[in-house]
Order: structure tokens, then sequence, then C-alpha cells
């Protein structure tokens, strides 16, 4: 029952932190270093897939009048915009991957990332306020956006979302709910490609083998609901709000992780 529990709780983390911008990866490793136990890398693989197909759910028919009307000019610069950027952060990425240049998955880096993109959070969104409210989004933001994802992967704790998000705003999309959408749309096909890979490895290593099924799946729902709720509620607050109190937060937890964990932790 406690492990139920432990399962549970983990899935609501990474369904409220996935695409909210304070990191779900910092988050995981928190709950698993401070209690809630680790778990292996299918199991995490298949509660980050939960998020992922929630997300899909809530932007369904956006890709689908992309993908249904792309002989309209607008949606197939659109198309082309996400692909270029999808395309930067999977090229860069097997590059590191290849070279293994990626920072640990360790309290202390992660402390840190959450703080300094915190301050990055509020530096950026206040020079996006003094920007002209533009939602386009231009062949410099797409470019930026691949690259601030392959960033977010090789820096755990940066948050994916967090990165694409304020890359877009400060490249030129300084409509907060435009930059959202684009950063969420780059990210599906994204973490899509990241998860297969992620389960090739996994596979390939027979992590398979003695894998609790019912834990995965208990865990890939609970994430898909709580995704889906938190995702939804996001995409509301920012029309009416700043990012000011996710920063804060994020700012908050970092200085605590660094008072509390020895260095190096």
């Amino acid at each position: 029952m406690t492990d139920l529990i432990h399962v549970i709780l983990l899935g609501i983390i990474e369904g409220v932190t996935e695409f909210l911008p304070i990191s779900s990866t910092g988050h995981l490793l928190i709950a698993e270093k401070f209690g809630l136990g680790e778990r292996s890398d299918l199991f995490n693989v298949g509660i980050q897939a939960g998020a992922i197909l929630a997300v899909t759910f809530i932007y369904w028919s956006r890709i689908w009048q992309l993908f249904t009307q792309w002989r309209d000019p607008a949606n197939r610069d659109y198309l082309l915009k996400l692909f270029v950027a999808f395309m930067i952060t999977a090229v860069l990425g097997l590059v590191v991957t290849h070279y293994g240049f990626k920072l640990p998955e360790t309290v202390t880096p992660i402390a840190w990332a959450l703080v300094i993109g915190g301050f990055w959070m509020l530096g950026a969104e206040a020079l996006a306020a003094k920007q002209v409210d533009r939602t386009q989004v231009t062949w410099r933001v797409a470019i930026l956006v691949g690259l601030a994802q392959m960033v977010a992967g090789v820096f755990p704790g940066t948050s994916r979302s967090g990165a694409t998000i304020f890359t877009a705003m400060l490249a030129g999309t300084s409509n907060r709910a435009a930059a959202t959408e684009f950063a969420f749309l780059v990210g599906i096909p994204t973490m899509y490609a990241a998860t297969g890979y992620e389960l090739l490895k996994v596979m390939k290593n027979g992590g398979v083998v003695h894998e609790d099924w019912s834990a995965l799946i208990v865990g890939f729902v609970v994430s898909l609901i709580v995704g889906f709720i938190a995702v939804k509620w996001l995409l509301g607050y920012i029309r009416t709000h700043r990012f000011t109190w996710f920063a804060i937060y994020r700012i908050v937890l970092g200085v605590a992780l660094l008072a509390l964990v020895p260095a190096g932790g």
C-alpha cells in the first residue's frame, strides 16, 4: 500500500511539473532522494509519456489544423518552423549524447539550475514586457527555441518548458500565450523522440524483464490525468498573469536545497 502511494505521488509530481517551468527532473530527483525511493529508468520514461500524451490531447485540435490545412501559407510556415526547431534539438542532442556532455542528475547542480533559472525567468519576462506585444513566431525564435531545448537537456533542473518559453519571448514572440504554444508544440515531438530513445536503451539493456508493470501503469495514468489538469490551468493562468511566482518558487526551492544538501550531494 505504501509503495502504491509513492507511485501515485510520483505520477502527480511528474504530471504537475513536466510542462510547468519548474523542472520535472529536479522535482522527481528530490522526491526520490527524500523519501519516495528510486525508480527504474523505464518507470520514469513511462510517467513522462503520460504527461506528454496529456499535452497532445490538449493541443490536438491545433495539431490537426496544422496538418490538415498545411496548404495554408501561415500553417505551412508554422509547421516548418516547428520542424526546424525540433531538428536542431535532435541533431545537437545526438551530438551531446555521443560525447557524454551532460551534468550529473544530483541535487546540488539541479539546485543551482533552479536558482539561476528563476532569476533568468524574472529578467526575461521583465525585458519581454518592454517589447510590443507580438504573437508571430519568427525564424530567429524557432532556431533559438531549438537550441534552448538542447541546453535544457544538458543542464538538468533548467526546465525545458521554462527555457523555451522565455527564449521565445526574448527572441521576438513577446506574447506569453503565443510563446507558450510554440514551446509546447515543439516540445511534443521532441519529448516523444527522447522518450522513445530512452525506452529503446532500457529494452536493449534488459530493463523490461523485472519491471513492476502495475506500478508503471498507475504512474502513467496518474501523470496523464494530472498533466492534463495542470497544463489546462497554466494556459488559462498565463493569459492574465506573469510567470513571477514560478520564478520565485524556483529560487526559494533551489536555495533551500543548497542549504540542506551537502556539497556534491
